[in-house]
C-alpha cells in the first residue's frame, strides 16, 4: 500500500487564481509548506493574503484552532519565478485549460525539480498522455483533479497517462486521502470520469426540453424532488455557466469522434451565441435579473382521492409508493399480474398507473389494448418523494387522468404532467448515467467503486449510478434504454456491454 507524501514535503502550486489558491490552502492545511507562484504580477501574493484571511475566518467560525490556521497561513509563501519551486517535491499546476501552455510549463519545470519530483496537473479535460509526452520522464506525470470549490468539494479524480508510473498515482492517491479527500482512480480518457459520465444528466434534460415535455422549470423540480438531485439540470447549468458547460460537452463529443451519446444541443448553443450564459450574466435558462419572477414548476390541480386500488403483480421499485398510499389511510386489494403488465400495475378505478419503462404511454397503452393508462416516473425513494411526473397515454381520457392523479395526490405527492415522452425525466437520466458508467468500467477508464464515488463526492448525487441500477434492477435498466432506442432510433441509446452481461448473469453492477 502506497504512502503519502511526508509532511516534510515541499508541494508547489503554479497558478493562483481560484483552483490554485485552493488546493494551496488543502496541502498547507495538510502540514506542507507550500510555494504558489503564479505568471502574473503580484497575484501570488495577494493570494497568500487571501489565504491568511481565509484561514482567519475558519478559526473565527470556530472550523480551526487559532494557533492551527495561523500556522497553516504561514506554511504557504508567494515565489516569484519557476526556478524557486526546484525544492519541491510535488508541484502541481492549476493554470489555464490549453495543452501547449501546460506543456511549455511543464518543459521548464523538468529542468528545475529534482528527478524525483511528481508533477501533477489539475486539468479538467486534457489529456495527460499528452501532456506528458516528450518529457524526459514522462513516468512521473499525473493528473491530480480538484473540484470546485477545491477546499470544499471532496473528490480528486487521480489520473493516470499511458506513461504515468502505477507508484506515482498510488503515492498520489495516498496523498489526497491524507489531505481528507477522497480520491478515485481514472484512466486518461476524454472526461476521466466525472465530466464523461455526467453528460446524460444535462443531455437528457435536453433532449426533454427539445420535445417540448415539460418547461425547464418543471423538469427541474422533477429531478431534485422526485430524484433526489441536489440542482435540476438547468439551473445547475445556469450556474456552471452554459458556455462552460457546453464546451464541456462539445469537447467529450469531439475526443469520441463524433459519438451520438454526447452530441450538444443546438438549444444550448443558442444561449452561448446570445450571450445568456446563466447566473454570471443575469440570464441563461432563468431570468436572474433584480426583480424577475421565478419561474415555478407546473402542478397538476387537486382531485378527489380514489374509491378503489387494485394492485395487480409486483409493485417493484414503487413498492414505497404503495406503502406510502396506505400509510396515508388509503386502501389496496391485491390481485394477480396484469397480463400486459409484467412488471406489476395498479388499477385505479380503473384507470392502469404503471412505472414508465421508457416506452411512451400511448405505445404501451397500444400495445396493451388499454386506452386509459398513465405512466408515472422513477424516484429516487418513493416513501418521501414530494413530487412525480406523470404522461398519460392519447387515448387517455381526462377524467381517467384525474383518477390516476388523485392516487398519487392522496399519498401526499404533488404531480407534474409531462406531454407523452418516453422515460420521462428521473427513469431516462438515471438509466442513461448507469449506461454511461457502464461503459466507462467495461473501457478501463475506472472501476465500478470508483465511478460512484466520484459521482456521488464529486457532483453529489444521491447514489452512485451502478448502485443505482442495481437498486431499481439492472434488467430494468435495460429495458428501458433498449425501449428508448427502439423509440428514438439512435444509437445514442446502445445499451452498454456490461449491462447485457450483468442482465443475463443477475449479478449487480456496482460489484
Amino acid at each position: 500500500m502506497a504512502t503519502p507524501l511526508s509532511r516534510a514535503a515541499t508541494v508547489a502550486v503554479i497558478g493562483a487564481g481560484t483552483m490554485g489558491a485552493g488546493i494551496a490552502q488543502i496541502a498547507a492545511a495538510a502540514g506542507h509548506r507550500v510555494l504558489l507562484f503564479d505568471a502574473r504580477l503580484g497575484a501570488a501574493d495577494a493570494a497568500c493574503k487571501s489565504l491568511a484571511a481565509t484561514f482567519d475566518a475558519l478559526a473565527a467560525k470556530g472550523k480551526l484552532p487559532a494557533d492551527t490556521a495561523k500556522a497553516s497561513a504561514q506554511r504557504v509563501t508567494p515565489v516569484h519565478a519557476i526556478g524557486d519551486c526546484a525544492n519541491a517535491t510535488l508541484v502541481i499546476e492549476a493554470i489555464v485549460e490549453d495543452l501547449a501552455v501546460k506543456r511549455k510549463l511543464f518543459a521548464e519545470l523538468e529542468v528545475v525539480v529534482g528527478a524525483e519530483a511528481i508533477l501533477a496537473t489539475n486539468t479538467s479535460s486534457l489529456s495527460v498522455t499528452s501532456l506528458a509526452a516528450g518529457m524526459k520522464l514522462p513516468g512521473r506525470v499525473v493528473g491530480m483533479h480538484f473540484f470546485n470549490p477545491a477546499p470544499v468539494l471532496p473528490l480528486v479524480e487521480v489520473v493516470s497517462g499511458l506513461a504515468t508510473r502505477l507508484d506515482v498515482a498510488e503515492t498520489i492517491h495516498a496523498t489526497a486521502a491524507a489531505w481528507g479527500k477522497d480520491p478515485v482512480h481514472a484512466a486518461s480518457t476524454p472526461g476521466f470520469i466525472v465530466n464523461r459520465c455526467a453528460r446524460p444528466f444535462y443531455g437528457e434534460a435536453w433532449r426533454l426540453l427539445n420535445e417540448r415535455a415539460a418547461s425547464p422549470a418543471t423538469i427541474d423540480a422533477v429531478m431534485r424532488e422526485a430524484g433526489g438531485f441536489r440542482m435540476g439540470p438547468f439551473e445547475l447549468m445556469d450556474l456552471i455557466g452554459h458556455d462552460v458547460n457546453l464546451a464541456v460537452t462539445t469537447s467529450v463529443w469531439q475526443a469520441y469522434h463524433y459519438d451520438p451519446r454526447y452530441t450538444p444541443s443546438v438549444a444550448q448553443r443558442e444561449l452561448v451565441d446570445a450571450g445568456f450564459h446563466g447566473r454570471k450574466t443575469k440570464r441563461g435558462i432563468y431570468d436572474y435579473a433584480e426583480g424577475a419572477a421565478r419561474a415555478a414548476a407546473a402542478t397538476e390541480a387537486l382531485q378527489p382521492a380514489p374509491k378503489r386500488v387494485i394492485v395487480r403483480g409486483d409493485a417493484g421499485p414503487a413498492a414505497g409508493l404503495i406503502e406510502r398510499y396506505v400509510n396515508a389511510g388509503g386502501a389496496v386489494e391485491r390481485a394477480p399480474a396484469h397480463p400486459a403488465f409484467c412488471g406489476g400495475v395498479l388499477d385505479v378505478d380503473g384507470v392502469l398507473l404503471a412505472l414508465t419503462d421508457g416506452r411512451t404511454a400511448t405505445a404501451r397503452a397500444t400495445a396493451a389494448s388499454a386506452d386509459d393508462l398513465v405512466v408515472f416516473d422513477l424516484a429516487e425513494n418513493y416513501t418521501n418523494c414530494a413530487r412525480l411526473a406523470i404522461a398519460s397515454a392519447d387515448t387517455c381520457a381526462d377524467a381517467a387522468r384525474g383518477r390516476a392523479v388523485g392516487m398519487l395526490q392522496a399519498a401526499g405527492v404533488a404531480v407534474s404532467r409531462f406531454d407523452d415522452v418516453g422515460g420521462l425525466a428521473v427513469m431516462r437520466t438515471v438509466a442513461m448515467l448507469a449506461n454511461e458508467a457502464a461503459d466507462a468500467v467495461t473501457q478501463g477508464v475506472a472501476s465500478a467503486p470508483d465511478v460512484d464515488v466520484a459521482m456521488r463526492k464529486g457532483v453529489n448525487y444521491p447514489r452512485g449510478p451502478m448502485a443505482w441500477a442495481d437498486a431499481i434492477g439492472v434488467a430494468r435498466v435495460r429495458e428501458v434504454i433498449a425501449n428508448l432506442r427502439d423509440h428514438y432510433g439512435e444509437d445514442r441509446y446502445r445499451v452498454s456491454p456490461l449491462i447485457e452481461r450483468r442482465r443475463a448473469s443477475g449479478s449487480p453492477l456496482a460489484g
